[in-house]
């Protein structure tokens, strides 16, 4: 899979989610300020609950389309054994049992998981443990993650 489709389809992910979010922020603010859901007494607080959901949802919408804005800018860069991993590159690991894990260094949206004809990718940023370990590093370095577990970078693209 080419790096230029991966980020394609980072985007779309991130567009199909922003569009379920705004929908449901804008479901939850209607619920929010329904007639019925006025409060009846002072112990009433569904309304403000569904304020509080509202919110949540609004700022995660947020958080998306700034994610959405820095890929729709992202400049994809080649790599090979010799450059060091940083923001772009899709990195293959193995761990000590020979299982391969694929991971792409991107700048948001962490723990995103995109199924590709190659495999999984799970998308990591610099913020995360492994993210950090891999930055710097190049094919034929060994690094090891916060939970103990051990891993050799096999190829970067």
């Amino acid at each position: 899979m080419s790096k230029a489709r991966l980020l394609q389809q980072i985007i779309d992910k991130l567009e199909a989610d922003l569009a379920l979010l705004s929908g449901a922020a804008r479901a939850a603010h209607a619920a929010a300020t329904d007639t019925e859901c006025q409060p009846d007494n002072k112990y009433d607080t569904t309304a403000l609950e569904a304020s509080y959901v509202a919110q949540g949802q609004a700022n995660r919408a947020a958080q998306i389309r700034t994610a959405l804005a820095t890929y729709r800018s992202m400049n994809l860069r080649s790599f090979n054994n010799e450059t060091p991993i940083r923001l772009g590159a899709l990195v293959t690991l193995e761990n000590d049992a020979g299982e391969m894990t694929r991971v792409f260094l991107g700048p948001e949206a962490g723990g995103l998981k995109l199924a590709t004809e190659a495999g999984e990718v799970v998308v990591v940023t610099p913020a995360a443990p492994l993210g950090r370990e891999l930055l710097g590093k190049t094919v034929g370095d060994d690094l090891e993650t916060a939970g103990g577990k051990t891993y050799s970078v096999v190829a970067v693209e």
